[in-house]
């Protein structure tokens, strides 16, 4: 088993591996499991394959977690590992902390996870526990923000909408009822897009206004 293998079985289906790491006892998982791959939207492209999906087409709820349960399950039983999501809890299991953990995700300046790949377009549709102990390339030595001088994520969202320690739900909420937030309902958080790294990520508006008019449905 290697990393390039889960990579090869996650590509077809838009998925991306976007970290992995050695498991310990303190993160929660079975003492059998040895690695945990962790699997995003691999942009471009993405949404136009889900979107052409059974789940997206068939008009019942949750097309997205329910596409990711079939696709990253099927990819789990495929390797003999086990499939775990961020979604259908409580409880919930620790993507924030896996991500972490993983090397590849940092805490932005505006309390969010960014990424090496999608910046603060980070998102993960699961991962996968294997038995393996698998060889891992080294990550990153520093987060993307370390090398972002402008910090443009600072300034995207007017300051009623930042709460002092950064991202503040309640007051994103807020603001997103005012004619002011229309834009980020359509397109995706002003936020997000205004990271360096998520401009060049690829994702496209219409998928980040799905998810948009769930936070605030």
């Amino acid at each position: 088993m290697t990393l390039a293998k889960i990579a090869a079985a996650a590509l077809p289906h838009r998925l991306g591996v976007f970290g992995a790491f050695h498991l310990s006892p303190e993160d929660g998982l079975p003492e059998a499991f040895r690695t945990l791959v962790l699997l995003g939207p691999d942009e471009p492209g993405f949404w136009p394959h889900l979107t052409a999906q059974p789940e997206w087409q068939d008009g019942a709820p949750d097309p997205v977690d329910r596409w990711s349960r079939r696709v990253i399950g099927g990819i789990a039983c495929d390797l003999g590992g086990k499939a775990h999501f961020p979604f259908g809890g409580p409880p919930y299991r620790p993507f924030y902390q896996w991500a972490l953990k993983s090397g590849r995700a940092w805490v932005s300046p505006v309390t969010l996870l960014v990424h090496d790949r999608a910046g603060l377009m980070l998102s993960y549709r699961g991962a996968i526990a294997l038995r393996d102990r698998l060889d891992l390339p080294a990550p990153p030595a520093a987060s993307p923000c370390e090398g972002c001088d402008e910090k443009p994520c600072l300034t995207a969202c007017p300051p009623a909408a930042l709460g002092a320690k950064g991202y503040d739900v309640p007051a994103c909420h807020k603001f997103l009822d005012t004619p002011s937030g229309a834009d980020c309902l359509s397109s995706g958080c002003g936020l997000r897009r205004a990271c360096p790294v998520s401009r060049g990520y690829g994702r496209l508006p219409q998928q980040s206004a799905y998810h948009m008019r769930l936070f605030h449905r």
